[in-house]
């Protein structure tokens, strides 16, 4: 079993989307004129009173520390920004992020970020309270996980989880667990803006299945009693968890979206 933090769960807020992948979708459609600038603040900011934008002084991207979320938005799209992009780290497996090390390090630690093509800036939230500082980075050039295989090995993992939580008694430590496996027809209701290509919103759904059942059966050590069901629990959740951030990254990278310009 590999040292990463498995627990380690990217933020989450609204429909159950993670932060960046929120802010992903949604800026893209803003940027690509699919959205106006109310529906993207509204979408990104929701029940939170603030978001900013800081670093992009320290970039060389204008003079002030920190900038109103639609002022450092717009001054990124300003440097020839694409697409904008999740990544959904943890130790061990570093998915959605091509460097620098420092940009990796802090996107690691928040255990989210967003990637700016065009631009190559990263964007890692770090939340105080009900406000958001968006801290910009330089980033470079990444490999994304292809649709198609992230879709394939997220159904090939549902099953063989539930297989494995089966084997190590599911019902009895996390009946909650068993009932989400046996309904695996009822997803999280995704609701992206225009412009998100309807595979991607799908996929999009069933990752955020998979990883609901991965942070419910690691709830509390899921009542195990022991190291040695507690290794095995995790170790039968690891792919699952793996295979839940790789959809979520190729489902809100429009880099990976098929026929997306």
């Amino acid at each position: 079993m590999t040292e990463r933090r498995v627990e380690q769960r990217v933020e989450q807020v609204g429909d159950g989307l993670p932060l960046a992948l929120r802010t992903a979708w949604w800026a893209t459609a803003w940027l690509r004129g699919h959205v106006v600038t109310d529906l993207l603040l509204d979408a990104v900011i929701g029940d939170d009173a603030t978001h900013v934008v800081g670093g992009l002084d320290a970039l060389g991207l204008g003079q002030d520390a920190a900038e109103s979320l639609l002022a450092g938005l717009a001054r990124i799209r300003a440097e020839g920004a694409t697409g904008f992009g999740v990544a959904l780290p943890v130790e061990g497996d570093l998915v959605g992020l091509g460097g620098p090390p420092p940009f990796n390090a802090a996107a690691l630690e928040a255990g989210e970020a967003v990637v700016v093509s065009g631009a190559w800036i990263g964007l890692v939230p770090v939340r105080v309270g009900a406000a958001v500082t968006w801290h910009a980075h330089r980033a470079e050039r990444r490999q994304l996980p292809d649709i198609g295989e992230a879709d394939r090995t997220l159904r090939r993992e549902l099953p063989s989880a539930a297989d494995a939580l089966a084997d190590l008694d599911v019902a009895r430590w996390r009946p909650e667990v068993a009932d989400r496996l046996m309904n695996l027809r009822h997803r999280p209701h995704v609701t992206p803006p225009p412009g998100v290509p309807s595979r991607c919103a799908e996929l999009a759904a069933r990752a955020l299945q998979a990883a609901e059942i991965v942070d419910i059966a690691l709830e509390d050590d899921g009542g195990a009693v022991s190291a040695y069901e507690i290794s095995a629990r995790r170790d039968a959740l690891l792919p699952l968890d793996r295979a839940a951030r790789h959809a979520l990254v190729a489902a809100g990278s429009p880099e990976a979206w098929p026929d997306s310009h």
